[in-house]
């Protein structure tokens, strides 16, 4: 009954993010003229509409996400199945107005899930929160386990190194040296340090954890340190700016979690399916919230920004049938100022749906390896 729960708790989170992307698409739509006929929260079955300014409202009956249905969307397809040379559209529809105009309407959705991340993590850096975490002073993973390799022992740091930066950016406790490591995989860093009050500053390559895909260096944290700690708490504006570099580094992170899967990382481990992503925020919900009010607000926003900036990331790849994959085939229409072949769309499109399918199967491979093994625990 409980994983039932989670399920049905990461569902609706999952599918208010999705509303979130084709709210996107909705607005930008109406500002570029384009009419749209349908806007729906939920896939399948209507259990309620509203039919407004043109535009029927609907909330269906499955919590997998929703659609925003535009005029001529499927204009593409009759022109395939007819073999036309071009697509012939109407004024209002979407293959009828400038390319540029269809490229912003694909590129809103993706933006919103952005913006989404950024409201986030401004709520967040508003309100605060309270965490537990050992202190920068750090101990070198060989030091304490046999056999292990420390990257950061090799390069001349020590037992009782005081890390102050990485990359020239502060560090505060051990939570903060996971964090930024973790996103710096296989790549060449500074780490500054404080040893016996004297500054020094080592460089580094970082090893790549072909579990998780994320970047070590060896050490370990002093366990004696341990204590609760607060973030710290910004005002309105300064806040928002905050929100827009955490949603940039996530971004950022993002793009090297994707170039790490070509480095050997065991994709079973580090990709996950929407079944382990839909059961882990529905977890994270409901123990947060279970611990404090505040607790759930920060920790629930936190894992929907995660996941609204892969939203962001992934749908901007250039691969059809992605909102990416639509702006590209408008810029080179714009660019070369002829209507693309629907034929060549199509065949372009047989081969993004099919790329689609490979990752979505070795997704969910990771999502039966996680969950067998999580049966075996």
């Amino acid at each position: 009954m409980s994983i039932v729960i989670s399920v049905i708790i990461g569902l609706l989170c999952l599918t208010f993010l999705v509303a979130f992307h084709e709210a996107g698409h909705f607005i930008a739509a109406k500002l570029c003229g384009v009419k749209v006929e349908s806007f729906s929260i939920g896939m399948g079955p209507i259990l309620l509409h509203k039919n407004y300014r043109n535009t029927d409202y609907r909330i269906s009956l499955f919590p997998i996400g929703g659609y925003c249905g535009m005029k001529g969307e499927q204009d593409f397809q009759k022109a395939v199945e007819l073999n036309l040379k071009e697509i012939n559209a109407e004024p209002d529809s979407f293959y009828g107005i400038h390319p540029l105009k269809r490229a912003f309407i694909a590129f809103a959705g993706p933006f919103a899930n952005f913006i989404f991340a950024v409201i986030s993590f401004t709520i967040i850096a508003i309100i605060g929160y309270t965490y537990y975490s050992a202190s920068a002073k750090v101990l070198m993973a060989d030091s304490v386990y046999e056999g292990m390799t420390s990257v950061a022992h090799n390069a001349g740091m020590q037992d009782g190194d005081i890390i102050t930066a990485i990359n020239g950016e502060a560090v505060l406790d051990f939570s903060d040296i996971v964090t930024i490591v973790s996103t710096h995989p296989d790549e060449i860093i500074t780490v500054d340090v404080e040893r016996d009050g004297e500054k020094l500053s080592f460089s580094m390559k970082t090893a790549l954890n072909k579990e998780t895909g994320g970047g070590v260096i060896g050490v370990v944290s002093n366990p004696d340190t341990i204590e609760e700690r607060q973030s710290k708490r910004y005002s309105f504006f300064p806040a928002i700016l905050h929100g827009v570099k955490e949603t940039t580094k996530m971004c950022r992170a993002t793009v090297v979690g994707i170039i790490t899967l070509f480095k050997g990382v065991k994709v079973s481990s580090a990709v996950s399916g929407p079944a382990r992503i839909t059961t882990m925020l529905g977890d994270t919900v409901k123990a947060s919230f279970k611990a404090s009010l505040h607790a759930g607000i920060v920790n629930t926003l936190e894992f929907m920004a995660l996941i609204s900036v892969s939203l962001f990331m992934m749908n901007l790849l250039p691969i059809p049938v992605l909102d990416g994959g639509l702006i590209l085939a408008a810029i080179v229409e714009f660019v070369l100022r002829r209507k693309l072949s629907p034929l060549l769309l199509y065949r372009i499109q047989i081969i993004g749906i099919a790329f689609i399918a490979c990752l979505f199967l070795i997704a969910i491979y990771g999502d039966i390896h996680y969950f067998t093994s999580s049966f075996r625990r």
